[in-house]
């Protein structure tokens, strides 16, 4: 099966890894040294950051 391409951008990814307390591992492992929960803490994070701006741009609409 092949990846799809990854929808949010690496300085992204890379603020929630510092945000989330895991950079020093993305730096000296690369993406594939996280564990599965920090990989998956990070998406609900992203998740979380993305409906706040939704319901910011409702809110002013």
């Amino acid at each position: 099966m092949a990846r799809r391409r990854g929808i949010m951008s690496s300085q992204f990814k890379e603020e929630l890894a510092k945000d989330l307390g895991f950079y020093d591992v993305v730096q000296k492992e690369g993406w594939g040294g996280i564990r599965a929960k920090d990989a998956g803490n990070m998406v609900k994070r992203a998740v979380e950051l993305a409906s706040e701006q939704l319901m910011k741009n409702n809110r002013n609409s």
